[in-house]
């Protein structure tokens, strides 16, 4: 990763998040393979020797201390001159807000004060990278993204790189500069939110982010015969096997399916979502995901509908 860069980890239960993490932090050993920092193998040092502080889901602040004395203390540890544990401790409470908080206990504070406390003690030791298991996980969903706005400005401000290990798909989008999708401890895709999103690079990508239709059919001159439909994606296709992801808000409703690129198909489910409603919608023998606007009527359940999309929705997979 680039220095001062934003980086999530993104995927299932399982997939070696939390096992990367705590690979980098020092608290697990690999079996091969080195763990490198600006140019310097990391593996042979003990956690405390390495440039990196790192945030716990339970933020792990000492209850028997003040919000002064749980940032100062990493400083302490390190022999750090007094009157320079202040000043530092002093900015950095200031830095997010708290400094009318530095006496209190960790239970006289909100669960966004605690996690803005975890983070400035981390931060406050200068790390060159900042490690984050699951910052926001803690929060109800209101303060969870206003919390997760000011954790990026505050990475912005200070330069740190930091890693992030998160289950929420839209966090990693909202925050991250760049995304790494792990699938099973392999790394399936790394890109740009826009980019992974946008462009998924296989099978298990497109499903895992954001629910894209996948579509398999066989294809020649550049057009798959897919589920019920004819799909000719914008780019050219090799003669073969072949699969396309679909987005669902890509799809919409027409008066009649077009001959490429669009299918008739049988409404089996509805639900509304606030912003949106979810149509579950049958077409040979596959079950396609369209997203309609809230303030549109969705047809009902049964109902017989014409659907369509464009070339440049249709994502050829690789993978």
């Amino acid at each position: 990763m680039a220095p001062g860069e934003f980086l999530a980890l993104l995927g299932g239960s399982g997939s070696g998040k939390s096992t990367l993490l705590r690979l980098i932090a020092g608290f697990e050993a690999p079996d091969q393979g080195r763990i490198l920092l600006d140019g310097a193998d990391l593996s042979p040092l003990p956690p405390h020797r390495r440039p990196v502080g790192m945030m716990f889901q339970g933020y792990a602040l000492f209850p028997h201390l003040s919000v002064f004395d749980n940032v100062a203390y990493g400083l302490r540890r390190d022999g750090v001159a007094r009157a320079e544990i202040a000043r530092r401790v002093d900015e950095a409470l200031a830095m997010v807000g708290l400094e009318e908080t530095a006496r209190r206990k960790p239970h006289q504070l909100s669960g966004g004060q605690r996690q803005r406390v975890a983070l400035v003690r981390a931060l406050v030791r200068r790390p060159r990278l900042l490690l984050l298991d699951e910052p926001l996980a803690a929060l109800d969903a209101g303060l969870r993204e206003r919390t997760g706005l000011e954790l990026r400005a505050i990475q912005r401000a200070t330069g740190a790189g930091f890693v992030m290990v998160t289950h929420d798909q839209a966090e990693a989008l909202a925050l991250a500069d760049r995304v790494a999708v792990l699938e099973q401890g392999r790394l399936a895709q790394l890109a740009t939110p826009m980019a992974l999103y946008e462009r998924p690079a296989s099978r298990f990508v497109a499903r895992f982010l954001g629910a894209a239709n996948v579509l398999e059919g066989r294809a020649s001159g550049s057009v798959i015969a897919g589920p019920g439909c004819a799909l000719r994606p914008a780019e050219a296709v090799p003669d073969g096997d072949a699969a396309v992801a679909l987005r669902p808000e890509r799809i919409r409703l027409v008066a009649a399916a077009p001959a490429e690129n669009g299918v008739a198909a049988t409404v089996t489910d509805i639900a509304y979502r606030g912003d949106t409603w979810l149509v579950l919608a049958e077409a040979g023998g596959t079950t396609l995901r369209v997203t309609l606007p809230a303030g549109a009527a969705p047809p009902a359940q049964g109902a017989q509908v014409a659907l369509a999309w464009d070339a440049a929705s249709l994502v050829v997979l690789r993978g």
